[in-house]
């Protein structure tokens, strides 16, 4: 990677929060070389990680320009992202003002808090320029109520201020826009990976467990980092902004922009406590992120290396890249010590039970899925559950079945750790993109197994994977059984009770509606072919008054009727009867249990896939 220091800088963006009761960012760019052609200037249509086209440029309010002599230079509207200047310039001065209110990990938000942006929905493109060195100059709102507002981001610095604003140096404009900026008050932990500096910044109220919370990410950075052999960076930030019910994260190169939930932070009065629900979910947010360091960040697709960030980029390698990552993620939790085997257990058997109240798995392919992440995945409407499958979901178990297949095929000698390795060495540090057909062809080579059948099953077809074999292999017993209830996700049991399967209608509601609002009818379901649709308001079942708290138990009363009952709802503002037939639960919810008779070598199976590598 070049060194920005030694080369001149040609383009400087100077970006300041200048109004935040107006959410709006003030963005001047100087360039002190232009292109030789026209000047041209664009922002990106959607940010790496997150595969939807946003449209950042609807968000630019305000645009001027000046050539180098200070003379006004018109820019002409050319699409609904691109500038273009009226005459070429040898240098020119741009002046332009963005509305920041998306209060996520891809965009830009600002008020009177704090600041917060991503380089793709703020920092103009510059046609001709991309392999430029940049200048980030960032600099602190006004007014003195915020002159304890401090800055945290993973750029690389050149002159700043105690508090972090100053001036910062990017390699290209891809590093420039792979760099979140939070501004404002939060707090900032340091830790050490191997050597290598990092930081939590929690941003936001909260009463977080800082010590224990730095202690378990090192553990988990540490595991990451002994998979692949080396940690391939000086410094690493993890970027959070803690809310109320948030959640949500975006990788970058050098950091990651996280969301939380405030409930999620461990607690001091916890600290020799078993991680709760909440923390293991945050934990694993923290842990998947930070594997994309690696896999996606710089082990990448060339689909995403060849293509630009003005339209949709296709690839059906998102299984491998989120999947594989999703996979990871939760195994790193174990292997580092975080949670113990049977916490890790009932999380793998909650993503089964997830996958299997799924019906669009029978419909969309894994490969597919991936494919389509742009058009479907992302934007998902009501049928969602019934035609499509996600590639983080189903990609992290098609992962666990790759990881367990290898092993058991190979007596232990072959794992997704060693293809992963590989990945790393072959495309990794050398920036050679991954063929679309890539890992599926290094994974038959560094195993020596043939993995077509598997590959062709798993990624470009519909059928069932069968992990039960492979758990049988680790000494682990499975099974599906019905749900005894709408929160019932299975788990890791000591011994499999009998369960009656309770009558449902295979309709879910929106969640905290004060009324029972129907959110999805699956395919196939009572509720389908009584005429449910999305969108429904629940009035009565059977003559008596439901609502969303009591919608559930009240059709498991019911039992599997040989006749149908009436079920009053509202459809926009018309009252209907359907006459509804409930129907016994199906067996979508997985059990694992740990065999306290397996062999030895099931044993040492499992221990070994469970081992950590530091």
């Amino acid at each position: 990677m070049p060194e920005t220091r030694n080369q001149p800088v040609d383009l400087t963006y100077r970006v300041h929060p200048v109004d935040p009761e107006a959410h709006l960012f003030e963005v001047e760019l100087l360039l002190s070389r232009a292109a030789p052609a026209m000047l041209r200037l664009s922002l990106p249509a959607w940010i790496p990680g997150s595969y939807m086209i946003r449209d950042f440029a609807r968000n630019l309010v305000e645009i001027a320009a000046s050539d180098g002599e200070g003379a006004p230079l018109a820019l002409e509207k050319h699409d609904k992202q691109t500038w273009v200047a009226d005459r070429p310039v040898a240098t020119a001065r741009v002046r332009y003002r963005v509305h920041a209110w998306d209060r996520s990990v891809r965009g830009c938000h600002l008020d009177a808090t704090h600041a917060y942006f991503n380089g793709p929905g703020l920092l103009l493109r510059v046609d001709g320029a991309d392999e430029r060195p940049c200048a980030l100059e960032l600099l602190p709102p006004p007014g003195e109520g915020r002159a304890d507002w401090r800055l945290a981001c993973a750029c690389r610095p050149e002159s700043v201020d105690a508090r972090g604003f100053g001036r910062y140096l990017a390699d290209d404009y891809a590093d420039l826009i792979d760099h979140p900026v939070e501004m404002g008050r939060f707090t900032e932990i340091p830790f050490d990976v191997d050597g290598v500096p990092h930081r939590m910044v929690l941003s936001g109220q909260h009463r977080a467990d800082g010590e224990r919370l730095v202690e378990d990410l090192e553990h988990i950075c540490r595991e990451h980092a002994a998979l692949f052999g080396e940690l391939p960076l000086d410094r690493y930030l993890f970027l959070t902004s803690v809310t109320g019910a948030g959640y949500g994260g975006l990788e970058h190169r050098f950091s990651t922009s996280l969301m939380c939930a405030r409930a999620d932070l461990p607690r001091r009065a916890e600290r020799d406590r078993p991680p709760r629900e909440g923390y293991v979910r945050f934990l694993g947010l923290c842990s998947h992120e930070y594997f994309h360091l690696w896999n996606v960040k710089r082990i990448r697709p060339q689909a995403l290396i060849d293509g630009g960030l003005e339209h949709e980029v296709h690839t059906r390698l998102l299984w491998a890249f989120e999947g594989i990552t999703s996979y990871y993620d939760e195994l790193a939790l174990v292997r580092s010590g975080r949670i113990d085997t049977a916490t890790y257990l009932g999380l793998l058997a909650n993503a089964i039970t997830r996958l299997q109240r799924n019906p669009g798995r029978h419909l969309q392919t894994l490969a597919g899925s991936s494919f389509d992440a742009w058009t479907r995945f992302y934007k998902q409407d009501e049928s969602a559950p019934n035609v499509i499958v996600s590639y983080y979901l189903k990609g992290a178990l098609v992962a666990l079945a790759l990881d367990l297949t290898l092993r058991q095929r190979s007596a232990g000698a072959c794992s997704l750790d060693t293809v992963m390795r590989a990945l790393w060495t072959r495309h990794g540090r050398t920036g050679v993109g991954v063929a679309e057909r890539g890992i599926e062809a290094l994974a038959e080579e560094v195993s020596g197994l043939e993995l077509g059948d598997f590959f062709a099953t798993a990624l470009d077809s519909t059928d069932e994977l069968d992990l039960a074999p492979l758990f049988a292999s680790l000494g682990i017993e499975m099974r599906l059984r019905p749900a005894r209830d709408g929160k019932d996700l299975g788990g890791c049991v000591e011994r499999f009770d009998p369960v009656e399967a309770p009558a449902t209608l295979g309709v879910r509601l929106a969640p905290g509606a004060p009324e029972g609002v129907v959110r999805h009818v699956l395919a196939g379901s009572p509720g389908e072919r009584a005429g449910l649709a999305p969108g429904d308001r629940l009035v009565a079942l059977d003559g008596l008054r439901v609502g969303a708290d009591d919608f559930e138990r009240a059709v498991a009363a019911l039992g599997a009727l040989d006749a149908p009952v009436s079920l009053h709802v509202f459809r926009d503002d018309e009252l209907l009867e359907l006459a509804v037939r409930p129907q016994p639960a199906p067996a979508d919810t997985c059990e694992l249990r740990l065999l306290p008779e397996a062999d030895a070598a099931a044993q040492a199976a499992r221990a070994a896939w469970l081992a950590s590598h530091v």
